[in-house]
């Protein structure tokens, strides 16, 4: 029987350990994140509600990302058991380079705008992760300073097919002579997606001092601070601002963009071509067959066009079309390292993160962004482990089911022929 006694105070100091107190805020408020998520929170904390909603928002309804980041949730994994995985590899090869996680940092733009260290925060980060970072043409960081900051790591270029079409050759030139490896032409931003979060806000580049801002600063002074005080905001690779991003977009961007201009750029970049925005099977049958070095399933992040495919729930299918050993890529509503686990399961040979990243910027410029890439890292490392696996090579598909929420219809077409048939 157990008998109850007075406490010892030498047994109460053995079991009470005080934390010694960190008086560095930054840091204390950084640890405390433990997802993305909380990276999030933090970042809607101390960022003006415009900047964040540019950020985090999407088209329209936002149901394209809503849906995008609800499929990774809705899935089961399928651990082998009494397999050791002590020493879990996370390291992978994509376009013939190295990367020390299978996910790079994916081309924002005007990154500067979320938080002032912008894209020398997200370069100098993939530099000490050893992962590629992805430089926007809306960009407000200029390539050779994205090659000075992360002169030794991987940098890939994202173009867009502007009406100019000479400014667009001129980046790719630019790029090239600053030895970035990999150039991602996008495809999906004939014109600019309807974002209305940006609008309510009022939300102009350059933005624009209103009563609603000013009060909306009040408790954010810091970012405030950063932003008086810092190197004017721009575009690096533009000299076109005025109006909402939307405005920017269309008056740049060329709807007439085509295959012919794929061969165009293809001809003049010397390194790995990438065609970032594909959302359906013929086509990115079509982009491999001609040979382009890789895909990117993406729908922009859904901030083009809203309801579009889920890339996630695409990606099996266009694994079983192209072939395993091509490169498909895959971004869009990754939040967790499960997420990165599951696409490389089901055959991505690599991801994107672009929301996650500009979320740890927010809340913490460089180190936040170190804080999100450690962050995903544990996940992913945890994830294999108890899965059973050791390296990414090992994932199947088998480890993985895409669970039914959003289950599609014969479309009407198909359903009349059906009839006509049973007839």
């Amino acid at each position: 029987m157990l008998k109850r006694q007075l406490p010892n105070p030498a047994e109460l100091l053995e079991l009470m350990q005080f934390k010694k107190p960190d008086l560095n805020g930054k840091r204390r408020r950084l640890e405390s994140a433990l997802t993305t998520y909380d990276l999030r929170t933090i970042a809607k904390r101390r960022t003006p509600a415009a900047a964040f909603d540019y950020t985090d928002g999407a088209a329209e309804g936002e149901f394209s990302i809503t849906r995008a980041r609800q499929a990774f949730e809705d899935i089961e994994f399928h651990p082998d058991i009494l397999r050791p995985a002590a020493n879990v590899d996370t390291s992978t090869t994509v376009l013939d380079g190295p990367s020390a996680l299978p996910f790079g940092i994916a081309p924002t733009g005007f990154t500067r705008l979320m938080q002032t260290e912008g894209e020398y925060a997200g370069a100098g980060a993939a530099a000490a992760a050893g992962i590629p970072f992805t430089l926007s043409t809306l960009g407000t960081t200029s390539i050779e300073d994205v090659k000075a900051t992360n002169p030794n790591g991987r940098n890939w270029f994202q173009l867009y097919v502007m009406r100019q079409r000479e400014i667009s050759y001129g980046l790719v030139e630019r790029a090239a002579a600053a030895g970035f490896d990999t150039l991602m032409f996008t495809v999906d931003t004939p014109v600019a997606g309807a974002r209305l979060r940006d609008k309510r806000n009022g939300f102009s580049i350059p933005p624009q001092l209103s009563l609603g801002t000013v009060i909306n600063a009040i408790p954010r002074p810091w970012w405030w601070f950063d932003f008086l005080t810092m190197p004017k905001l721009e575009f690096a690779s533009l000299s076109t601002t005025g109006g909402t991003v939307g405005d920017l977009l269309n008056a740049a961007m060329d709807p007439t963009i085509s295959y012919d201009d794929l061969d165009v750029i293809r001809s003049m970049w010397p390194g790995k071509l990438v065609v970032k925005g594909v959302q359906n099977v013929p086509d990115a049958k079509k982009l491999i067959d001609l040979g382009v070095d890789g895909i990117v399933l993406s729908n922009h992040g859904g901030r083009q066009l809203d309801r579009a495919p889920i890339p996630f729930h695409l990606l099996p299918n266009v694994v079983r079309e192209v072939g395993k050993d091509a490169t498909v890529m895959i971004d869009t509503g990754i939040m967790n390292g499960a997420d990165i686990v599951a696409s490389v399961a089901l055959g991505a040979k690599f991801t994107l993160v672009g929301r996650a990243y500009l979320y740890g910027l927010m809340a913490g410029g460089r180190a936040g962004v170190d804080r999100m890439i450690a962050i995903l890292r544990t996940e992913i490392e945890r994830t294999m482990a108890l899965l059973g696996v050791s390296t990414l090579d090992e994932l199947e598909p088998r480890h993985v089911t895409q669970l039914a929420r959003l289950v599609p219809v014969a479309p009407s077409h198909v359903a009349a022929a059906e009839a006509v048939t049973a007839r």
